[in-house]
């Protein structure tokens, strides 16, 4: 019976010995530290200190403001692929309220939530487009703010989208490139690769 007995009491000693990784050599939060003059072990950040992902240099990349002023240019050229990101990204954040011709008839709006404003009436259609980039950053009104979800880049791309939905509703023959006007009359002109992309098309 003595054997049993004592690998128990060993067996007792040794883990009451034992270093878990809770119960290591450091400082934590709200801690004192007689190491610092003032006695916390919390330091504050050094100065100009800057996360990783959080140098924001372009104002207007991630602002949509130049010298904080709204602005009404892009940070890059608008291109056909820029126009179909921004297409892309309309439809998955930004239909269900404003619908998919940006008229403000999304489906949460026929069922009760608030309507939003078309994109097709004054002052909407005279707004710069970062201003569409700012409440999409940082909310307007009962929309909240997309910031998390959506890149900025991709915020760019539905704001140059949301122009082309504008020029949609409004387009007059002078609009149309003279290299285009033949397709006016016989759509099946030219190629599908070739052809404009069609802001809204295909719902």
């Amino acid at each position: 019976m003595r054997l049993p007995c004592l690998l128990l009491l060993l067996a007792l000693a040794g883990g009451a010995c034992r270093q878990d990784m809770h119960d290591q050599p450091k400082l934590e939060a709200y801690e004192s530290a007689d190491f610092f003059a003032d006695g916390r072990a919390m330091r504050q950040i050094p100065e100009g200190t800057v996360a990783r992902g959080q140098l924001f240099e372009d104002e207007l990349l991630y602002t949509g403001r130049v010298d904080g002023q709204i602005s009404g240019e892009l940070p890059f050229p608008v291109t056909r692929e820029v126009l179909r990101r921004g297409r892309d990204r309309f439809d998955v954040y930004c239909t269900p309220c404003h619908g998919v011709t940006g008229m403000g008839n999304g489906m949460v709006v026929q069922r009760g939530y608030r309507v939003p404003p078309s994109f097709h009436v004054e002052p909407q259609r005279s707004r710069p487009l970062g201003h569409y980039f700012d409440v999409m950053t940082n909310g307007f009104g009962v929309m909240p703010d997309y910031r998390a979800q959506v890149q900025p880049e991709d915020r760019w791309a539905i704001a140059a989208y949301i122009r082309a939905l504008q020029l949609s509703q409004r387009a007059q023959v002078a609009d149309v490139p003279a290299d285009r006007l033949e397709q006016l009359d016989d759509p099946s002109a030219g190629s599908s690769a070739d052809a404009p992309a069609q802001p809204g098309g295909g719902h």
